[in-house]
């Protein structure tokens, strides 16, 4: 029967048969297989096989090229570390929606895709990453160190807690996938390098002074001609971030002050007492002990510890002795530097300071006793107890006023939190309303709005109710708010009420604005154009001291003008170090800047003065050199992984982002 089967399935008329059925098979198969991003994946690198470069990318093509593909799963854990590293750097300022744009999700899926890319490389140079290799790196990671030194244990137990867990053999995979792809871009960037000529050019511009001469010209008069219907048409067309009405809300909020709620009872007689007891220990001065002591030291041998030992055994005996001065004796035979020059003298000794014989012999002698030797790790202690102190309790008398300030801030934040508590129980029940859970705990809801996060005031000026008001939980979902902290005792739960989205304004609404953009664009094109005027005629020779007094120019001479400072602002001291050198002495450059009063200012820059590298000490003149031999490495890097990026195809599916 086998064979029959065998035999009628076989012949060109079944291969075409088969042929025909794949057919539909291909437009229902994941679009990767036939060149495409897939369904998983939100970007593809392709790069043609090393012995073909030239190989068409299309189906079935495209089986010969290699691919690396960037799933979606590896982007939402990278977009993921991206927002917390976000913020934890914004901190109160970070804003998830704004965070979640299209510009910040490319950012991140470009580092994934430069990866990718540089891994293909790495294979297509046939780089392979030996085991040795492997272990040398996971045996050098802190994490996997004990005393430092790799552990075994202590590296199975660090990858099994990591989100997410992996096995050794997992993580050492990860390993050799990283090393293969950084491997060429790293020593690229190691390979950078600076000339002696290169730094020292740069110090020359960075050292650079220059003498200039401002020119600022008049304040212009103000522009008060009519601005036709067309005018305030087509300014408005073409600048509409300028004519937007901020996104704005209105919330409604219940304020929780421990300030503004009913005082609480004071505390009865038999609770301060019963609270007395239970915390009696902290009312007892700590136990001191005034100590001086001589230390022999000794070495680690037999013969040295016995020669210590009795040492120190003839110095106890002799400070005993009626008469017997103990500071001298510490100050002729005692090993510790510290103490010796004042006789041994340790001062005030409290528990937990001392190494533990040491401590132990203390506190069990009586003042005035002298013990020893007391064996320690630096060696043998002969102690003297000079004086006892602490170690005596407050009575309840003494520190009642203290109990009852203090028992008086519990209840009180005791019935706070209670407050705050059946408060948002209440809430839990019904979300979206905020009104029914306040009647019943006896709170007034209070209403505010509409601001936008410029004109916020009231409780709404708080960063962290600001946060709230404008985030898209509760701008959606109309639901309250979690308390929000204002100060310990003080929270306010809020519920927006209305939203109104950035949007234009009308512009019926914005037409006086427009009319003053426009007459204030109108006066900044007529300075530019005196300024350009200015120029003109500087560069046909005349000189600013000349066209002073007829252009109402005010002169201000800066002779030595270092590159960076903000003088006379910053843009105007860019503006003159972007300038040219003067061609002569007697022929200077010239150049105009805006400044910040909206007014003009020409400049004539008459001489530069390069840099002195001889006032440079050598150590910076080497780091210098360093720093610009890593800018050029790290150009390098760049520029082979943006070469290889355009040699290789790259696919992104934006819409699984």
């Amino acid at each position: 029967m086998l064979q029959k089967l065998r035999d009628k399935t076989s012949g060109w008329i079944v291969t075409v048969i088969m042929g025909l059925l794949m057919i539909p098979f291909l437009f229902v198969i994941d679009n990767s297989y036939l060149g495409g991003v897939g369904a998983q994946n939100v970007a593809k690198v392709s790069a043609p096989p090393s012995w073909w470069r030239s190989a068409p990318s299309w189906w079935p093509m495209s089986f010969l090229w290699s691919h690396h593909e960037v799933s979606v799963d590896d982007f939402r854990t990278r977009f993921e570390q991206a927002r917390m590293d976000a913020r934890e750097q914004q901190g109160e300022n970070f804003d998830p929606r704004e965070f979640e744009s299209t510009e910040n999700k490319r950012v991140v899926l470009d580092q994934l895709i430069d990866e990718q890319v540089v891994r293909l490389a790495a294979e297509d140079a046939h780089i392979v990453i030996g085991d040795a290799a492997v272990r040398e790196y996971i045996a050098g990671i802190p994490a996997f160190q004990r005393d430092g030194k790799f552990n075994p244990d202590q590296y199975k137990m660090a990858l099994a807690q990591s989100m997410p867990p992996r096995t050794p053999a997992m993580f050492e995979q990860l390993v050799r996938t990283s090393l293969q792809q950084s491997i060429i871009p790293t020593a690229l960037a190691q390979s950078g390098f600076a000339t002696k000529g290169e730094a020292e050019r740069l110090l020359k511009l960075l050292g650079e002074t220059r003498d200039v001469e401002f020119a600022l010209l008049p304040v212009a008069e103000a522009d008060t001609a009519a601005v036709s219907d067309a005018d305030i048409k087509q300014w408005y067309d073409t600048h509409p971030k300028d004519f937007l009405q901020r996104e704005a809300v209105s919330i409604e909020y219940v304020e929780l002050n421990a300030a503004n709620m009913p005082a609480v009872a004071a505390a009865n007689e038999a609770t301060l007492r019963s609270r007395y007891e239970e915390e009696k220990a902290r009312f007892v001065s700590a136990d001191e002990r005034l100590a001086s002591h001589i230390l022999i030291s000794a070495g680690s041998d037999e013969t040295s510890q016995k020669a210590a030992e009795a040492k120190a055994a003839k110095l106890a005996a002799d400070a005993k002795l009626p008469g017997a001065d103990f500071a001298a004796l510490a100050k002729a035979n005692s090993d510790d530097a510290g103490s010796k020059a004042g006789g041994g003298d340790l001062g005030w000794v409290q528990k937990g300071v001392m190494v533990k014989p040491f401590e132990d012999a203390l506190f069990a002698m009586k003042a005035g006793e002298i013990v020893g030797p007391i064996k320690t790790e630096f060696g043998y202690h002969v102690l003297q107890l000079r004086e006892i102190k602490g170690g005596e309790g407050r009575s309840f008398e003494e520190v009642r006023d203290q109990l009852a300030a203090e028992q008086l801030q519990a209840d009180t934040e005791r019935a706070f939190n209670d407050l705050s508590g059946r408060l948002v129980d209440l809430v839990y029940k019904n979300p979206t309303a905020l009104e029914p859970a306040a009647k019943e705990v006896g709170l007034p809801v209070q209403t505010l709005g509409p601001f936008t996060e410029a004109t916020a005031n009231g409780i709404a000026s708080n960063p962290a109710v600001l946060k709230a008001a404008f985030s898209e939980t509760l701008v959606e979902d109309g639901t309250v708010s979690d308390p929000i902290e204002i100060a310990p005792n003080h929270s306010v739960m809020i519920r927006v009420t209305s939203h109104t989205p950035e949007q234009a304004t009308p512009l019926a609404q914005a037409r006086e604005q427009v009319i003053a953009a426009v007459r204030a664009n109108r006066a900044k094109e007529a300075q530019n154009k005196a300024a350009d005027a200015l120029l003109a005629k500087l560069k046909e020779g005349q000189t600013l001291q000349a066209l002073a007094p007829a252009e109402k120019l005010q002169l201000l001479p800066v002779p030595g003008l270092p590159r960076g400072a903000p003088m006379p602002t910053a843009a105007a001291n860019q503006a003159v170090f972007a300038a040219a050198p003067p061609a002569a002495a007697d022929k200077p450059t010239y150049g105009k800047v805006a400044m910040e009063d909206g007014r003009y200012a020409v400049f004539a820059v008459t001489k530069v003065t390069p840099g002195n590298i001889a006032e440079v000490p050598e150590p910076q003149q080497a780091m210098l050199k360093q720093q610009l031999s890593q800018i050029d490495g790290a150009a390098a890097a760049k520029a082979y992984v943006d070469g290889m990026r355009k040699h290789f195809k790259v696919q992104v599916q934006e819409s699984q982002l």
